[in-house]
């Protein structure tokens, strides 16, 4: 006698689909992104993010990546997406963090480099998206205190006018119309960051001139900063411009607790020599005397 098979009707397929979009719309805003293993995990299997790509539910900027289509994919929707969907401990820094501050967005260059810096390796794919920035990818610990943070400490629904507390001078700032939160480098931080980067890729000049805007600095939070920092050169160089512009923050410092080094650091071929700090500048910047 021949099996008897039990067809689903059309409707409740039709009712599991919709059930099914309905969640990834509740879950993947639309211009965020994920990777094949977050929708694996969230039970959207291979043939479903086939179907869905085919029928324009989803769109792939890269192998291996999806996103809900919303206009063109901006670097802010790629940074929100690891960190509050993906969970990565990661963070914007440096010149990026500063000139989301305000600090640094006269000095732009000619290609805009985005500053991330991770405590882990960041996904391959980061690179490949189709964005007209490059991202620049940092150890977050390096030099600096570890933020403790095994993930990025935020999700979308993470309240930034509650100011949520996070270690290592990060701090969340608002993005988007959503209002959704984005974990950057306190301008504290971002500095000593930018400092590292100099003299390879930052220039004294430029650095002098953000440095010259950074007149409310807080010593409660550059303190610790300094004191754990293991890089002599960003220590010298960050206490060279503060004595350089004389901001009033610089005189709550705690300069006997900040560990500077010995020796000279040659920082500039064909600099002169501050005696100071022992590192050398550009000729026709001033010594600290």
């Amino acid at each position: 006698m021949p099996s008897v098979y039990s067809f689903p009707n059309m409707s409740s397929m039709t009712e599991h689909i919709e059930r099914k979009i309905n969640r990834l719309q509740r879950q993947l805003p639309e211009g965020l992104l994920v990777d094949a293993a977050w929708l694996e995990a969230n039970g959207f299997s291979r043939s479903l993010r086939s179907q869905y790509v085919d029928g324009d539910w989803l769109e792939q900027p890269a192998r291996s990546v999806y996103r809900r289509p919303r206009g063109a994919l901006a670097w802010e929707q790629v940074v929100l997406s690891l960190q509050a969907l993906l969970d990565l401990p990661v963070s914007v820094g440096g010149r990026t963090a500063l000139e989301l501050q305000g600090y640094a967005h006269y000095l732009r260059q000619t290609q805009q480099d985005i500053h991330l810096y991770s405590a882990t390796q960041l996904p391959g794919w980061l690179h490949k998206l189709p964005l007209e920035v490059r991202f620049i990818t940092h150890n977050r610990t390096r030099f600096l205190p570890d933020t403790g943070l095994t993930g990025s400490g935020v999700s979308l629904s993470t309240n930034s006018d509650d100011n949520p507390a996070f270690p290592g001078a990060l701090r969340v700032m608002q993005w988007g119309e959503w209002k959704w939160p984005f974990v950057i480098s306190s301008a504290e931080r971002a500095i000593l960051e930018l400092l590292d980067e100099l003299p390879a890729r930052e220039t004294f000049h430029d650095v002098d001139m953000i440095m010259e805007g950074l007149a409310n600095l807080s010593p409660r939070r550059l303190q610790p900063l300094l004191e754990q920092a293991t890089s002599v050169k960003v220590k010298r160089l960050f206490l060279y411009f503060a004595d350089r512009h004389r901001h009033q923050w610089v005189a709550h410092l705690d300069r006997d607790r900040i560990t500077l080094g010995k020796g000279k650091r040659a920082l500039v071929k064909g600099g002169r020599l501050d005696r100071m700090y022992n590192i050398t500048i550009p000729g026709d910047m001033d010594v600290i005397q």
